[in-house]
């Protein structure tokens, strides 16, 4: 197909050239300084200048995504585990009711955060769906509209659609490509992507919660100047004082289980607010009726499709009058 348009363009700068539409196969005259044309019949866009570039290191990639991957698994394995036995000894010595609830607990989160991200990591990210191409009685009047052709895969792709050169496939409304996860966020898997957020942004806040709980137990001498300065103006500062001072005095003496705690309560916390962060701004980007990428394109642009609550959802598959019961966020534009 490239072969066939360079013989056509071959041609002074200012004569038109005679080109192929990949989309429908008609035959278009157009100026042969256009790289770029659009279909007048089928709305397919072609760009002559497009040339397939070798994606270089492409198995690096997909070994150093499925480190990624390994590496998180290894994480949240340790810290269920670590979690486990540093704190539930503590839990169960205190109350054993106490105990099962919180043990019901962990196992919810735990099974809910694995299983959103196996699915996100393992799931289809979104396949683009099959379409008739390339013959003009086939194809209809404009049902390539701003179609472009995928010079990686040999094959049409709609507008929300992009190819990604780590996972080597064109993928469906796809938002961007997430290492730690080794996968593309899309149409497939961009549901299971925010649930794990969410999950993980939980788990993350129960298990500094359940670190400072065990440490207050721990350290008898800590609970106890805590309930004489229970009635204080700034018992909130002097209790946060004791805790760091506990942690880094469990550091200083040693002790297994006081370290697995130091080690549980500052990774969680760190972990929770990047994860807050990215769910905040994925939950902005839906709400606005964008993706990471097509809200990168429409930089500058004034054209800002519609926002709203009904967006939100829509992608999470709410009843379509559900929308009319929540705020409406919408700038009003007074007319002069």
């Amino acid at each position: 197909m490239a072969d066939l348009l360079q013989e056509h363009c071959i041609t002074p700068v200012n004569e038109n050239c005679e080109v192929i539409c990949w989309g429908c196969g008609l035959r278009l005259l157009i100026p042969s300084h256009s790289p770029i044309f659009k279909c007048g019949w089928c709305g397919a866009v072609t760009n002559q200048n497009a040339r397939k570039h070798e994606c270089e290191y492409f198995w690096l990639r997909r070994w150093r995504d499925r480190c990624f991957v390994c590496v998180l698994l290894a994480f949240m394995a340790f810290v269920i585990c670590g979690g486990v036995w540093a704190v539930y000894p503590v839990v169960f010595s205190i109350s054993y009711s106490c105990g099962i609830f919180h043990s019901i607990v962990t196992s919810i989160l735990s099974v809910t955060t694995l299983y959103t991200f196996i699915s996100t990591a393992f799931g289809c990210a979104g396949t683009p769906p099959s379409i008739l191409w390339g013959s003009y009685p086939t194809v209809g009047k404009d049902h390539l509209e701003n179609y472009r052709f995928c010079q990686y895969c040999s094959k049409p792709k709609s507008p929300r659609t992009h190819h990604c050169r780590s996972c080597g496939k064109c993928i469906q409304d796809m938002d961007h490509h997430c290492p730690f996860i080794g996968n593309c966020v899309g149409a497939g898997n961009h549901r299971h992507f925010i649930a794990f957020l969410i999950s993980a942004v939980i788990s993350m806040i129960y298990v500094a919660f359940m670190c400072t709980y065990a440490g207050l137990h721990v350290w008898p001498s800590l609970s106890y100047r805590s309930h004489i300065n229970g009635y204080s103006s700034n018992m909130a500062l002097r209790a946060l004082k004791e805790i760091i001072f506990a942690l880094l005095r469990s550091a200083v003496l040693l002790s297994a289980r006081g370290l697995v705690l130091v080690y549980l309560f500052v990774s969680s916390v760190s972990v929770d607010l990047g994860l807050s962060v990215l769910l905040w701004q994925q939950l902005c980007y839906i709400y606005e009726g964008k993706t990471y990428l097509s809200h990168l394109s429409s930089r500058g642009n004034n054209n800002v499709g519609e926002r709203g609550c009904q967006n939100l959802s829509r992608f999470f598959g709410c009843p379509y009058s559900f929308p009319r019961f929540l705020p409406n966020f919408k700038k009003k534009i007074h007319k002069k």
